[in-house]
């Protein structure tokens, strides 16, 4: 699985261009990915980048769904109908749709920010508000992890 890890501060052009920053460069290459799907969360304000490998894979739960029903109709359109093929070009740079960059409120100056298995790009306050809540959010109610391997 892909590891995203860290913030990273960097600037959006005028033509809608960031530049990946080097560590998730590398982490794509290392296994093996070049082609990104970029979708607006539906949870902030933010742009999701997920190797297509990880999208591929959470988009496989909509087959246990009923394909006529609500829920999946609902799920479709969440998933896939602001979503965005991408890949960057030699100098490791994504064009972002104008879209996603009004989603994200984005203007001149982005921040990257690694949640494991993908990437955000949000407004750098945002990321730094959101990060501050996430941290303090996860100390008030005491969240941790399993030991690997089950074990204490």
């Amino acid at each position: 699985m892909t590891q995203f890890l860290g913030t990273h501060i960097g600037k959006l052009d005028r033509k809608g261009r960031i530049s990946a920053p080097a560590p998730f460069r590398a982490a794509l290459e290392r296994v093996g990915a070049e082609d990104l799907v970029l979708r607006p969360s539906h949870r902030a304000p933010c742009i999701e980048a997920w190797p297509i490998a990880a999208f591929e894979a959470l988009a496989s739960g909509m087959d246990r769904l009923d394909a006529f029903s609500d829920q999946a109709d609902d799920l479709a359109a969440a998933l896939f109908a602001d979503a965005h093929a991408a890949r960057a070009d030699n100098e490791g740079r994504l064009v972002l749709p104008e879209a996603l960059i009004a989603h994200a409120v984005l203007s001149d100056a982005i921040a990257c920010v690694g949640v494991g298995r993908i990437f955000q790009i949000w407004e750098p306050e945002a990321a730094r508000l959101r990060t501050e809540e996430a941290r303090l959010r996860a100390r008030e109610r005491g969240l941790t992890l399993p030991a690997a391997g089950g074990k204490p």
